[in-house]
C-alpha cells in the first residue's frame, strides 16, 4: 500500500508564489511507486483546496480559477485518523474526504515556515516533513539563530536588533548603528527569506532608505556589518540532530551587493517559467580548495545539529576575501527548491531526496512515540480554590 503524502505550498507568506513553484517541482519529482501524491494549495489567507488542476503550474495565471473549480478542505483527526475533508460538509451531494499519512510542506516565509504551519501540523496529529516547531522558529528568526550557534561555536558576524520603538525614533537609531558598526552595513527583516525587505547601506542617507524598506516587512529588524570584499557560498544538509551530511557547495551570482529576489526568481524566468532556485545562475561546485570546501560543509552540518534541525536544510555562508573568514549568515529550513540541485552533483537525484526526507518524517513519528506525554496524578481530585479566585494550586 502507498503512503498517502500531502504536499502543502503557497501560503500567507510574501514568498507564496515561490512556494507555488517549489512545491509542484517537488509533486513533479515524488516517487509515485511509493507515495500517493495529494496536492494542497494554500491561499494567502492560509485556506488549503484539493483539485485536478491543484498540481498543476499552469493553473496559477489564474488563480480565482482555479479555486473556483477546486474544493475547499480542513484537516481533522478522527480516532487517530488524518483526513482532508469537505469545508464546509454539503447537505446535499459528495463530500471529500481524504486520508493521508504524512504531510510535506514546501513553503517558505512566515506563518508558514517559520513554525506556525508546523504547531499546526503537530496539534492535528499529522506526521509531518522538515523541521519541528522549535527548529522553524529559530531558523526564520535571524538573530536567534546567530545567539543560539555563536554558543555553539559557529563564526557568526555581531548584530543589532532594533524593534518598532526604535523606529519611532529613527535617527537615534541610526546614530546607534553608525556608532557600533559604521559603513556600509547589511539591514534584514529579522524574520524573511527570499531577500525581501534586505539592502546594503553605504551611507546614513540609503541607512534611512533601507531601514524603512525593511520594516514594511517586519516588525524587527536586523543590523550587521556588511562584508565589503564578500563571497557567497551556499550548502545544504540531509538529516536530523543525530546524524547530518552535507551536499556539494555553490556560489550564486547575483547583480548587486547581495543576492536579490530578482536574481533568485525573476530574471531567469523572463524567457518563459521560472524554474526558482534552481534556475539562479551560480558555480556548482564552488570553486573552493579542498580544505574551504571541508571547512563550509562542516560548519553546515554543525549549524544544522545545534539548531535541531531535520530534513533538508540550506546554510548560506560569507566568506571575507580580505581575511580568508568564514563566516555563518543564514539558515533556510525549507530552502527554494529544496536544494535538490545542490543533491543531484553528489549522487542523490531529487526522488531520492524526497524519499529520505519522508522517512525521517516518519522516524521522528516513530521516535516521539516512545516518549512520555502524560503524567499521572490525583491534583484535580483535590483542587480547590479556597474561595480565593486566581490563587495557584
Amino acid at each position: 500500500m502507498k503512503t498517502k503524502v500531502a504536499v502543502l505550498f503557497g501560503g500567507k507568506s510574501v514568498e507564496h508564489e515561490v512556494s507555488v513553484i517549489s512545491g509542484i517541482q517537488a509533486i513533479l519529482s515524488m516517487d509515485t511507486d511509493q507515495y500517493e501524491v495529494i496536492p494542497v494549495y494554500m491561499t494567502k489567507e492560509n485556506r488549503m483546496y484539493v483539485g485536478d488542476e491543484i498540481g498543476k503550474i499552469e493553473s496559477y495565471k489564474d488563480i480565482d480559477a482555479l479555486l473556483a473549480k477546486s474544493q475547499r478542505v480542513i484537516m481533522i483527526n478522527e480516532d487517530g485518523k488524518v483526513s482532508l475533508v469537505s469545508y464546509p460538509l454539503k447537505k446535499f451531494g459528495k463530500n471529500i474526504q481524504i486520508d493521508i499519512d504524512v504531510a510535506f510542506p514546501v513553503v517558505h516565509g512566515t506563518n508558514v515556515e517559520d513554525g506556525a504551519l508546523q504547531g499546526y501540523l503537530k496539534t492535528i496529529g499529522i506526521p509531518f516533513v522538515g523541521c519541528d516547531v522549535t527548529a522553524s522558529a529559530l531558523g526564520m528568526d535571524k538573530y536567534a539563530t546567530k545567539m543560539i550557534l555563536k554558543e555553539a561555536g559557529v563564526p557568526v558576524l555581531d548584530a543589532s536588533i532594533f524593534a518598532l520603538s526604535d523606529y519611532a525614533e529613527l535617527e537615534t537609531m541610526m546614530d546607534s548603528i553608525e556608532k557600533r558598526f559604521g559603513y556600509p552595513v547589511i539591514v534584514k527583516p529579522v524574520n524573511l527569506g527570499s531577500s525581501v525587505g534586505i539592502s546594503v547601506a553605504k551611507d546614513r542617507v540609503e541607512l534611512a532608505s533601507s531601514v524603512d524598506d525593511a520594516f514594511r516587512y517586519a516588525t524587527r529588524v536586523m543590523v550587521e556589518h556588511a562584508i565589503t570584499n564578500l563571497r557567497e557560498i551556499n550548502c545544504s544538509v540531509l538529516g536530523d540532530e543525530n546524524d547530518a551530511e552535507a551536499s556539494e557547495c555553490e556560489e550564486p551570482l547575483h547583480t548587486k551587493d547581495i543576492l536579490s529576489y530578482e536574481d533568485k526568481y525573476v530574471s531567469n524566468a523572463k524567457s518563459g517559467g521560472s524554474k526558482g532556485m534552481a534556475s539562479v545562475s551560480r558555480k556548482i561546485p564552488a570553486d573552493l580548495s579542498p580544505q574551504k570546501r571541508e571547512e563550509v560543509r562542516k560548519m553546515a552540518v554543525t549549524s544544522f545539529k545545534a539548531l535541531g534541525c531535520n530534513g533538508v536544510s540550506r546554510i548560506d555562508f560569507m566568506i571575507d576575501e580580505d581575511t580568508g573568514k568564514l563566516y555563518f549568515n543564514e539558515i533556510n529550513t525549507i530552502p527554494g527548491s529544496l536544494s535538490f540541485y545542490l543533491w543531484e552533483p553528489v549522487g542523490v537525484p531529487y526522488k531520492v531526496l524526497l524519499d529520505r526526507m519522508i522517512r525521517l518524517a516518519l522516524k521522528r513519528e516513530r521516535t516521539e512515540q516512545n516518549l512520555t506525554f502524560t503524567f499521572e496524578t490525583n491534583i484535580l481530585n483535590s483542587a480547590g480554590f479556597g474561595g480565593t479566585k486566581g490563587s495557584k494550586l
